[in-house]
């Protein structure tokens, strides 16, 4: 049981201040499993068969299950939900006890560890985020995970340019809003990074979306007039997507 916590809870979770302590509204909990070589089958197994039904049991609510376009590095990318920190840490505590739990995670490492590491941030919706519908889309649609890290003292200005303009002009050209979200204050980084969800219709449209969305004069307008303070974004490293595809077990597709 010793070898189940460590995997699952890499890091403690941190109840610091009231705002931790269940007045924050949902908490989306995003995790990215790294698998050993050849176990991801088995790992979207334990999903598919035993994890998903049991997190529902315990209170998480399962939002999407994602696998990259380009899946070298054998990762499964989630997101579950939870009324607050507190709660989340309740239901991992329950979850990780379940006697069902227990005998799923040891008939499937039998044969070794699925995982070799694990990934995850807290993050809530900001101001703009449109309210998350969690349902099976166009069965081609391509979903894109996008994070931006800002400069120093930026992130309220890269959350106005989303508010004010950038949500739409993406509706405009064919991209569908999900979810925007802010890092909980207490993870590193939070002061400087926006993480946000997005589809679309193909791969193929993604990048005449992506190609019309940057010559359109409302939005090269829009990012003059933001940057007249300096760059928003960090100039290296200030953007990372990842495209994503659903997987069959995942609510979201």
């Amino acid at each position: 049981m010793k070898n189940v916590l460590s995997l699952l809870l890499l890091l403690p979770f941190t109840i610091a201040t009231n705002l931790h302590a269940g007045k924050e509204g949902p908490v989306y909990e995003l995790r990215t499993y790294h698998a050993h070589e050849g176990k991801l089958d088995a790992l979207h197994a334990r999903f598919r068969d035993h994890t998903c039904a049991l997190f529902e049991k315990h209170g998480m609510k399962n939002i999407g299950y994602w696998v990259p376009v380009d899946n070298e590095s054998n990762t499964l990318v989630y997101i579950v939900s939870h009324a607050s920190r507190e709660a989340g840490q309740k239901s991992w505590g329950a979850f990780l006890k379940d006697p069902d739990w227990v005998a799923a995670y040891k008939a499937s490492t039998r044969d070794g560890k699925l995982v070799r590491k694990i990934d995850r941030v807290f993050l809530t919706a900001t101001d703009y985020s449109p309210a998350l519908r969690v349902e099976a889309g166009d069965p081609a649609r391509l979903f894109e995970l996008r994070t931006y890290t800002t400069n120093e003292g930026k992130r309220a200005d890269i959350n106005k340019r989303f508010r004010d303009h950038t949500c739409a002009l993406f509706t405009k050209h064919g991209m569908s809003n999900l979810l925007y979200c802010d890092l909980m204050p207490d993870q590193k980084a939070s002061d400087v990074t926006l993480t946000y969800l997005i589809t679309h219709k193909s791969r193929e449209a993604r990048e005449a979306s992506w190609d019309a969305f940057r010559k359109d004069p409302d939005w090269q307008a829009v990012f003059k007039a933001s940057r007249v303070k300096g760059p928003i974004l960090l100039k290296k490293g200030g953007v990372k997507s990842t495209l994503l595809n659903p997987v069959d077990y995942s609510p979201m597709k």
